[in-house]
């Protein structure tokens, strides 16, 4: 995904993502420019995979709001370098808070939100995707060489979802930040 703050003309295609701060995200943004010369990243976790939607943006927000709202602040640790097989994305593995992002995308994949996803929702933060077949290997071996070199902290507090829509010229542009403001179940019995 590349993202963009400027707009344009806009298409039908939507999802929700976690951004990942600095400075864990600048790394990943420098390693996939690194690895996709050219692409225009801000480093993420997709809680809603890309989807055209039937309905209109705002009751499509709005759901997103309502569901992702109740769901309580959690930690998400990023874990091992790794690659879909059937697809050649390289990508970073979820280490602590899979559990916590199924659960969002199996409430949030409803109603005005709803999409037939064409594979099976895996939480990760995408390094390189749609690379030539030569080059997957190499690339996929210097991305677990800078990964494991990397200084910073492999944790995420998410905290605050972004709904996003996606322009006709591949960027993305921020439509809604949704706080998580549910209380842990944990936390409700103290």
């Amino acid at each position: 995904m590349g993202f963009s703050s400027n707009g344009g003309e806009r298409t039908n295609l939507f999802a929700l993502v976690f951004y990942i701060p600095d400075p864990l995200g600048q790394f990943l943004d420098d390693l996939r420019r690194e690895l996709v010369p050219g692409c225009l990243p801000r480093a993420h976790v997709t809680v809603l995979p890309p989807r055209k939607l039937s309905a209109d943006t705002g009751p499509a927000i709005e759901r997103a709001r309502a569901v992702a709202s109740e769901f309580p602040p959690f930690e998400i640790v990023a874990g091992a370098v790794e690659m879909f097989p059937t697809t050649d994305v390289i990508f970073i593995g979820i280490k602590q808070g899979e559990r916590e992002l199924q659960e969002m995308h199996r409430a949030l994949n409803q109603g005005p939100l709803a999409f037939d996803e064409p594979f099976s929702y895996h939480p990760h933060i995408t390094l390189a995707q749609e690379l030539p077949p030569g080059r997957v290997q190499p690339l996929f071996d210097l991305a677990r060489r800078r990964w494991a070199a990397s200084p910073h902290s492999r944790l995420i507090h998410a905290k605050s979802a972004c709904y996003v829509q996606q322009t006709v010229s591949c960027a993305w542009v921020d439509l809604a930040e949704i706080p998580l403001s549910g209380v842990s179940v944990l936390k409700r019995k103290n």
